[in-house]
């Protein structure tokens, strides 16, 4: 073994101790040991940086700003409210979200697939009142799982059959993985949706506990040619509820009406008088389709052209707004700002919301032309509470937004661009139809998660150069000299497993495949139930947040530890290898 070898190793060990201590963020770590193996020079000055930019980065930094896109337009919302319920069981959530993941990332890449469905699973846990950790790792898991059906579903599988292609002269095709993929997804899904969500560690999430967010007063308008006029206001109800929204009755030529009025047939111009938290009111009002403000409101709100975004204040005893009204100091022709909602805990305001006097204490929901919103609060002189990130679902481009999502991952799928390169030109789509706001652009990449993947894709390719990974293959192949061939291929899939949880899932099918072929040629059988072997293994990376993109995904937005994987992560790989090898041996004989 070779001095650069024994210094590689060492580091590799010693970051995954660190990380599993838990003491020190996981991106410090990695970059630290990046900066000592540069220093040390096993990994080359030129190539200490490289990792930021490569493909596997970008698409981590990417998906994570095309999920906002998907959030903000209310693609995430029409999925939600068509296909997930809020009230189900944690079970009866992750059984289903794993079997829409699983089924969407074999015919898309797994990347995707997860990017689709991570928010509509952060929001359905923000709804539910639990914390996104316990459902995201087995979405993660599913998606993954998924992926080991189709030829495109995974980047190993693509990999495997250019692999063959080059070796044997003919690659695998489209559902040539199916047979063994199939069965280790449905054995891995049954596991995570029946098992293995149980595993994970118990977590409590402040930002989801319902004590802290205020309920507020608000009224939605009835716009003009709405498909909702006529109706009575009762029929809208079942939405309410649905969204958590409590309708409290309706606002009618700036009056309102006497008790609920749900008989009332709606108007035009009528505004709803409802109880909820902002989010709810986002989604009861995307769903109906209904506006924020009369059109000449709206109009004047959006004459900037930048969009806009909520804020929540409180007025203060010195403020402008105290003891007069919303209409009284001229919010909506001085500042362009509308009045979203009134927080007065515990008691009733029963007259029309920007005619309401406002008092001292009263958290007050606004709506503002986007960046303004310091201006504003210092000309109210109100006191901004902290951001909590409540946006306005643009939900008359929801179709834009997913026909150019979909248009680049059927382009990517089929070859016809690279993955990254559609990515990209889906934020420069997003941002340019203002789907994702230009200043809003960097704030949804998770950069602490850019630097683990930027700092640990060098010191695995430095592994590779120093012939680290090739110690490992040669190693392999004397330890199983002379076994049944079946053993053979339990103990590569079991080392690949490995290597795809500590390394790149591309780095590792690119070693582990040749690896395959030599074994089987040496044992002189088929070298296909090889290739399978290593496909199925190289995907199955669920014990580390850095051997697969999705897993990587995740890490911040479930806050987990680099030491929470195994727990579910761990029996999920014995279960794939104990299905795999009897399935393999079946669909593709020795």
């Amino acid at each position: 073994m070779s001095t650069d070898q024994i210094i590689l190793f060492t580091l590799f060990g010693a970051v995954f101790g660190m990380l599993l201590w838990g003491k020190f963020r996981y991106d410090i770590v990695a970059f630290s040991a990046l900066m000592v193996g540069v220093v040390l020079g096993v990994v080359p000055s030129k190539d200490a940086f490289s990792g930021f930019g490569h493909p596997a980065t970008l698409v981590v930094a990417l998906v994570l700003v095309v999920s906002a896109g998907l959030v903000r337009s209310g693609a995430v919302l029409l999925i939600t409210r068509t296909l997930i319920d809020a009230s189900r069981s944690l079970g009866a959530h992750i059984t289903l979200m794993g079997a829409v993941g699983g089924i969407l990332s074999a015919f898309m890449n797994n990347v995707a697939a997860l990017a689709l469905l991570m928010p509509v699973d952060i929001q359905t846990a923000r709804k539910a009142g639990r914390a996104p950790g316990l459902s995201l790792m087995p979405l993660s898991f599913a998606t993954i799982l998924g992926g080991m059906v189709t030829l495109i579903g995974t980047p190993p599988n693509i990999i495997i059959a250019s692999i063959r292609q080059e070796s044997l002269g003919e690659p695998f095709r489209m559902f040539d993985f199916a047979p063994v993929g199939g069965v280790a997804a449905i054995a891995g899904l049954i596991f995570v949706a029946l098992i293995g969500w149980r595993l994970i560690p118990a977590r409590e999430d402040a930002s989801l506990s319902t004590e802290d967010i205020s309920q507020y007063i608000a009224e939605l308008v009835v716009p003009e040619g709405s498909k909702h006029v006529g109706k009575r206001l009762e029929e809208l109800i079942p939405v309410a509820e649905t969204a958590d929204v409590a309708i409290l009755g309706l606002t009618r030529g700036g009056k309102r009406r006497y008790g609920q009025s749900r008989n009332v047939a709606l108007k035009a111009g009528d505004a709803i008088v409802l109880e909820a938290t902002p989010d709810a009111l986002d989604e009861f009002r995307s769903t109906l389709d209904l506006a924020l403000a009369d059109s000449a409101r709206e109009d004047q709100l959006k004459a900037g052209g930048e969009g806009v975004e909520i804020i929540e204040v409180v007025v203060r005893e010195d403020s402008r707004l105290n003891g007069r009204t919303a209409q009284a100091v001229g919010l909506a022709w001085r500042q362009r700002t509308v009045l979203l909602g009134i927080s007065r805990r515990g008691r009733k305001i029963t007259s029309h919301l920007r005619g309401t006097e406002l008092e001292v204490g009263d958290i007050l929901l606004l709506l503002v032309p986007r960046d303004t919103a310091a201006d504003v609060t210092e000309w109210l002189n109100v006191l901004p509470l902290a951001d909590r990130g409540l946006a306005v679902t643009e939900n008359t481009k929801v179709w834009l937004a997913i026909g150019l999502f979909g248009a680049a991952v059927l382009a990517a799928s089929f070859g016809l661009i690279y993955l990254p390169v559609a990515l990209g030109l889906v934020v420069i789509a997003y941002v340019l139809a203002k789907i994702v706001p230009l200043s809003e652009l960097y704030t949804h990449i998770e950069w602490p998660v850019v630097v683990l993947l930027g700092s640990m894709i060098p010191l695995g390719a430095a592994l590779e150069t120093s012939g680290g990974t090739e110690l490992i293959a040669g190693a392999l192949l004397g330890l199983t000299e002379g076994l049944a061939p079946w053993i053979v291929l339990t103990v590569l899939m079991v080392v690949t497993m490995t290597l795809s949880d500590v390394l790149n899932n591309t780095a590792t099918t690119i070693v582990a495949a040749p690896v395959g072929i030599q074994m089987a040629q040496t044992l002189g059988v088929s070298p296909d139930p090889f290739l399978m072997a290593v496909a199925v293994a190289a995907s199955s990376a669920f014990l580390t947040p850095i051997g697969h993109k999705n897993n990587t995904l995740i890490l911040g937005p479930g806050g987990y530890g680099f030491g929470d994987y195994w727990r579910m992560g761990l029996p999920l790989e014995i279960i794939v290898v104990a299905v795999s090898i009897p399935a393999i041996l079946v669909f593709w004989p020795l």
